[in-house]
């Protein structure tokens, strides 16, 4: 770091009973007093340089006492004086980054100008400041940080603009354009601890990034200023920017744990004694940090924008923070982990464990983004579906290229669901989640980009044996989210047996089985005994033929599917089929919380569809005539 030398006289400075003097053969005529301390100085040298002293000592007459003056809100305090005395003197002193800034303010308060005397103090200090500070990284980052302890008299002489411009500036060039000294904090701690062998920093290429970590020492306030002035230079990539944003905040912010609590860093806010100071001052700091985050996206991980989502939510911020850092959350949820989207939740109206609320803004950003189509795009048939030529192919690159992008939305709606999916399992132990809030998440997933059931089954069952107190009518509400035809061999082997599910969700996961294996291999087996237990529970007897259906039996539109697609009701399934029937007639009186009765379109959503009918009424002949033959 760079330093300046003043004066050639040795220190004549001496300290007795509390008085700092000089020692002379000419006895003091002038006391100054600054912030409770008392020089006995003499008025010739003092009042050669310092415009400020002149003028005050014309005030008093003429006596053979010396003059007293009273500096009181002098800015740096008695050091700052008592180097520019030493000036005065032409007593030697140092100048570095480290008092650069106080002696400036000290001088401009005397009034220590050219028009006092040519060579005054302040002109030997602009000419340091300019020449060897500003051109220095580590200097002008150690001057700008002790500004912040006159922070107007900084403001007003222009040495903290000065300086931000001088570090942005740095930044903005090549990193082998800039003298770093050897000296930047990290640098210096990596270089001890490479002796271990290991090859030292010095030696190894300086990364985009160098900066970083030395600006993440400056207060919130200097490093907001700074951060601007990279940003409004053009030549800093959005990552790296987002890079420091993320060094900057694992700095300052307060670690949080699991259940919410935050953890005091031992190295942060040491005069801070009250909880609330400290607790204000890390809600400053993270709204600060949200307003630097870069407009692009993937500046910053998705991981840690969750990660100031928690604690914007624990440090209670403005809800505009929130909002956008959940805006930008949805915009790359994709990048997301369960353990990411587990929110502590923090509020007095509600008991469960974790934020659901915040969690469904985010999935509503998340599709809003509407940069893929709302469903699977279908199949061409025709002949589109022939090899295409190179030409064509050459023709449509174009339209291709247009719909990447989409193409890439779809994708990342198929990791989203995944995502919702073990989310749920996560949060359906949650004894307090409610049940509406447990389907309006499962819901938020568009149907396509659920490409099996399997995970949404599981966190149904978790949710079913966490709340073993649900009616028949919220079991069957839950369960209606569940799509039997997605679900693997394995998920519906222990559907099969699961006997906290509907009996309809059991039988509709036999049919659609069934119907797998019939187009898998073609022969039909008898229900296992398992499931004949389970039904028996239910009062239905697979063995045994129901009675001749009624001519003029009635059935709503919406249940005919429990007996389409049956020549003869015969079959042991028809029994089954008949008995959903009558238990569908049981809950037409069902009434939903929300005091609206359920919607034939619902209904639908359980009732299997035309074409496995028609397979399923094969199957039901194969198993006749088998059982005939037997």
């Amino acid at each position: 770091m760079k330093f300046m030398k003043l004066g050639s006289r040795p220190d004549t400075f001496y300290t007795t009973e509390a008085v700092r003097s000089v020692s002379s053969e000419i006895s003091s005529d002038l006391i100054v007093q600054v912030k409770g301390s008392r020089y006995m100085l003499h008025k010739f040298p003092l009042l050669s340089k310092c415009l400020r002293l002149q003028r005050l000592c014309s005030e008093f007459h003429e006596s053979a006492q010396p003059q007293i003056v009273q500096l009181p809100d002098f800015p740096g305090g008695v050091e700052a004086f008592e180097l520019c005395a030493k000036f005065c003197y032409g007593i030697t002193i140092t100048l570095s980054a480290f008092n650069i800034v106080s002696a400036r303010c000290a001088a401009e308060y005397l009034q220590m100008t050219e028009d006092v005397e040519k060579g005054n103090l302040i002109y030997k200090l602009e000419v340091f400041f300019n020449s060897c500070i500003l051109h220095g990284w580590k200097d002008s980052i150690v001057t700008l940080q002790s500004t912040k302890s006159y922070p107007l008299w900084s403001e007003d002489l222009g040495i903290t603009s000065r300086c931000i411009e001088a570090i942005a500036s740095r930044v903005l060039n090549h990193p082998s354009k800039v003298n770093l000294s050897h000296s930047y904090s990290r640098r210096g701690r990596d270089d001890l601890s490479s002796c271990n062998g290991t090859e030292s920093l010095r030696h190894r290429p300086v990364s985009k990034g160098w900066w970083a970590e030395d600006i993440a020492e400056l207060g919130i306030d200097l490093y907001w200023r700074t951060i601007i002035a990279i940003k409004s230079g053009g030549k800093v990539p959005s990552n790296l920017i987002g890079d420091a944003l993320k060094i900057y905040a694992s700095r300052w912010l307060p670690n949080i744990s699991k259940d919410g609590t935050i953890m005091k860093r031992a190295a942060s806010d040491p005069d801070s004694d009250s909880i609330g100071e400290i607790t204000s001052k890390h809600r400053f700091l993270l709204e600060s940090i949200v307003s630097l985050l870069p407009a692009e996206k993937g500046a910053v991980s998705c991981s840690f924008l969750l990660k100031l989502l928690k604690a914007a939510n624990i440090l209670k911020a403005s809800s505009s923070s929130k909002m956008e850092l959940a805006r930008r959350v949805g915009i790359q949820l994709e990048e997301a982990t369960v353990n990411d989207l587990l929110i502590p939740s923090l509020s007095y109206t509600n008991d469960t464990l974790y934020d659901l609320d915040i969690v469904m803004i985010i999935l509503e950003q998340f599709m809003l983004q509407g940069q893929s189509p709302p469903t699977t795009p279908p199949r061409v048939k025709g002949s589109f579906e022939k090899r295409r030529s190179r030409s064509a192919e050459n023709v449509d690159f174009g339209f291709q290229e247009s719909r990447r992008s989409s193409s890439a939305s779809h994708s990342s709606k198929l990791r989203v669901a995944k995502l919702v999916d073990g989310y749920l399992q996560e949060i359906a132990r949650d004894v307090n989640l409610p049940l509406s809030k447990m389907i309006a998440l499962a819901e938020a997933v568009p149907d396509f980009a659920r490409l099996d059931h399997d995970d949404l089954y599981r966190a149904i069952d978790i949710y079913l044996k966490a709340h073993p107190d649900l009616s028949k009518s919220e079991r069957k509400r839950l369960c209606r989210i569940l799509d039997c035809k997605k679900l693997s061999v394995e998920a519906c082997m222990h559907a099969a047996q699961n006997e906290l599910l509907p009996l309809r969700v059991v039988v509709q996961v036999l049919f659609f089985e069934q119907a797998r294996a019939a187009m898998a291999g073609g022969q039909v087996t008898e229900l296992p005994n398992n499931i004949k237990a389970l039904l028996a529970t239910h009062n239905v007897d697979p063995s045994r033929p129901p009675a001749p259906l009624s001519t003029t039996t009635t059935v709503a539109a919406e249940d005919q599917w429990s007996i389409s697609g049956l020549k003869s009701p015969k079959s042991s399934l028809s029994t089954l089929r008949m008995k959903l029937a009558e238990d569908d007639d049981l809950e037409e009186n069902d009434i939903h919380p929300d005091g609206i009765g359920r919607s034939s379109k619902l209904k639908a959503l359980c009732s299997i569809p035309t074409r496995p009918k028609r397979m399923l009424s094969k199957l039901w002949s194969i198993n006749r005539s088998a059982s005939e033959k037997n």
